[in-house]
């Protein structure tokens, strides 16, 4: 199939992300790229990984990223609650470009230009800082979870209600090489009594 030719009817996407994870990112461009030539449904879900790992054993250095992370997944959820659905995919979008292309690693930076950008209010940027909206943030957090197995991560994808952890992967594809890719992952999951493909990582993720 040509990428000028879309799937007839559309394909309902469920798609969970940390805006931290630079892998959930990788995974975010690649399906961002299947949307341009198929038709896909796609809704943008926070899942946090301080929540994933809170009672988990895990490095200092790693539990030390958590805080920062945790800002960020508690501003898309309050930015959800109080302005809409529609502003959680162009403020990841937002964030993540600063925080994985960018590399910037301050929130403090990165938050009041991501808003800015998306075109909202500035005093949002409290809600990084705020547990009000963390029982909604972790709710969006274990409807994906769930649907997966805890001894996985972000970003967890459920197409038209079949869930999966991943892809993984490195560069993000375009084009024919992203849809073969898509059309692979999507066959592999629909199979009920699919579980688990994988490989050890050889590279770190690949930002174009």
């Amino acid at each position: 199939m040509s990428t000028d030719e879309t799937n007839t009817g559309s394909t309902v996407v469920d798609f969970w992300f940390d805006p931290s994870c630079p892998w959930a990112w990788m995974t975010s461009r690649w399906v961002g790229e299947v949307a341009k030539h198929r038709d896909l449904e796609v809704t943008w879900h926070v899942m946090s990984l301080a929540v994933l790992n809170e009672d988990k054993d895990v490095t200092d250095d790693y539990r030390s990223f958590f805080p920062r992370a945790l800002r960020y997944t508690r501003l898309v959820t309050a930015v959800a609650e109080r302005h809409g659905q529609q502003y959680v995919k162009p403020l990841y979008d937002a964030l993540g470009t600063r925080i994985h292309p960018g590399g910037s690693k301050n929130p403090d930076e990165v938050i009041p230009a991501a808003l800015a950008e998306v075109g909202l209010p500035a005093d949002l940027a409290r809600f990084a800082d705020s547990d009000e909206y963390d029982a909604q943030m972790r709710a969006s957090h274990f409807d994906g979870i769930e649907r997966v197995g805890q001894d996985v991560g972000t970003p967890v994808i459920a197409v038209n209600g079949v869930a999966f952890f991943g892809p993984v992967i490195s560069p993000a594809p375009k084009g024919e090489e992203a849809l073969r890719l898509w059309d692979g992952v999507v066959a592999a999951a629909s199979y009920d009594g699919f579980f688990e493909l994988k490989r050890s990582r050889t590279r770190e993720p690949i930002f174009d």
